[in-house]
Order: C-alpha cells, then structure tokens, then sequence
C-alpha cells in the first residue's frame, strides 16, 4: 500500500458502485411478489464495499456459499450483476464482498461482531439498532463503521426493505418507498 490516502466513501466512482448495489437490491426487491405470503421467505441480499481486498481480519467464509463470478465478475456488468444478485438472493446465505473497483468476490462471507475486541470498542459509539433491524442489518450497520468498508447494502428477506450503511448511519426504504419516482409515485 501506498502512502497515499484515498477517501473511498466521497470517491464518485465508489458512490455510483453503492447505488448500483441499492438499485440491484430494490430491483431483486420489486421483482419478487410472495411479501405478502404467510410465512414466506424472500430473496435477502447483503453487500460490502471495502477498500482493501485484505477483509480477512472481519470476516469468515460461509461455506460452499460463492458469487457467480463466471457469470458476473463486476458491478458494472449492468443485466447480469442484477440477475446474479436475484439468484444469489434467492439461493444462498453470506455477504458479498465488493471492492471500490466495483469487482466482486467470489466468496461469500459472515462478517464478525465488531467490537468483539477491545481495539474495536471505540468503533461501536454512536451505532444504534432500530426496532426493525433483525441480524443481517445489525451486522451491516456495524460493518459499515470500520475503517475498511465504505458502505453495507441490505435487502431484507421478512420485508423487502432496502437499506444502505454508511458509517453507522441507516438509510432505509421499505418495500412501498421503493421505486417510487419511476413508478409515478
């Protein structure tokens, strides 16, 4: 690494990989119509943009849980990212890791409880949960504060509710606020 110092989460080409991500979640979101089946569970994505490859320190793999990478390798792949992100949302369990190039990793990963240590006490003031936060958006909004990880992109699977983790900040949409200029709203 270089000693120059890049701030990743005001880089314009990383804000637009974050909205990519958001846009593909209210897109998986919109297009699954079982929200309102009882006791059905819909597609649930989780997504973290980090800026050094090097996530190993917080994070561990979940398993055979992979991104389709022969299929879609990057964010930028327009179609096919949205396609691989509504298979992987339907079929498999993990966040996605995605550098600031907008490249995704193969492997999925679970992203360790931050403050599980006594360096990363410090880190976890000012996070605070919502009521409506299950686990997959508790664990996003504490990723979201670590210096390596520039935003977390939820969709969540009981609601359809898509979210974007900056800094321990939520900014959320539910399932009816999704779309909402495009669809007339």
């Amino acid at each position: 690494m270089s000693g120059l110092s890049i701030d990743y989460r005001n880089h314009d080409g990383v804000t637009e990989i974050v909205d990519r991500l958001a846009y593909a979640a209210e897109h998986v979101s919109i297009a699954f119509d079982g929200w309102e089946e009882p006791h059905v569970k819909g597609p649930g994505l989780y997504f973290a943009v980090v800026a050094d490859r090097e996530y190993g320190a917080y994070a561990d793999p979940m398993g055979e849980n992979r991104w389709p990478r022969g299929e879609c390798a990057s964010v930028f792949s327009e179609d096919a990212f949205v396609d691989a992100a509504e298979r992987v949302g339907l079929a498999r369990d993990g966040g996605v890791v995605v550098a600031v190039d907008g490249e995704v990793q193969a492997q999925m990963v679970r992203f360790r409880d931050l403050g599980a240590h006594a360096d990363e006490a410090d880190l976890m003031n000012g996070v605070e949960y919502e009521p409506w936060m299950g686990s997959r958006h508790m664990s996003a909004i504490e990723t979201s504060v670590r210096p390596e990880v520039v935003a977390t992109v939820t969709l969540s699977e009981e609601s359809g509710r898509v979210s974007v983790f900056r800094d321990g900040e939520a900014h959320t949409y539910t399932r009816t606020e999704l779309g909402g200029r495009w669809r007339g709203e």
